[in-house]
């Protein structure tokens, strides 16, 4: 039995999404794991009462849960975390960039890209979700799926060509679909 409280913040902006119309996502996350969630409108922490759960593993799923609604995926895509070999990573554009604002702006527009088709191109190759807010992006996937769009997203950082990072993307599908067939490398 686990006797953890976590507290997380997350903006303000995303509590709206948490608690979801008429408290839907805030209850579909309880309901689906046990977790209870005290939100605080006002400041935007989210304390997380997971003492009820059994399994081990499910309350650092919801707090990834959380954190995830919170760095700006909607609540479908941040649910898909709590499912068995999901996972939820976050990367801090600062730890390449440090802390200029301007650098960090231009470095979420390169992994945006123009008309968000940089993202979206990490997302289809991947197979992941990707989401760039403020300082950081996160991503959704299967363990895999997500250290080659982490890696994707670490070559963008690091001052890759777009063209480059795209190469690689396209020569991972194939090991993407061996992984997914359950063909391990």
């Amino acid at each position: 039995m686990s006797d953890i409280m976590a507290s997380i913040k997350i903006p303000k902006n995303r509590i709206g999404v948490l608690i979801g119309k008429n408290g839907e996502v805030k209850k579909e996350i309880e309901e689906r794991t046990g977790a209870e969630l005290d939100i605080d409108s006002k400041t935007g922490l989210v304390e997380i009462d997971t003492r009820d759960i059994e399994d081990p593993i499910l309350p650092m799923k919801v707090e990834d849960v959380v954190k995830a609604i919170g760095r700006g995926f909607n609540p479908d895509k941040a649910l898909n975390i709590l499912e068995d070999n999901v996972n939820f990573e976050l990367l801090d554009i600062r730890d390449w960039v440090g802390k200029s604002s301007n650098s960090v702006r231009r470095m979420r527009g390169r992994i945006i890209g123009k008309g968000g088709r940089t993202r979206e191109l990490i997302e289809e190759l991947s197979e992941t979700y990707v989401s760039v807010k403020g300082n950081t992006v996160g991503i959704i996937g299967n363990p895999f799926e997500v250290k080659i769009a982490r890696k994707a997203v670490i070559m963008l950082l690091e001052g890759s060509k777009h063209a480059t990072v795209y190469n690689f993307l396209e020569g991972k599908r194939k090991e993407i679909k061996l992984d997914q067939s359950g063909f391990n490398l």
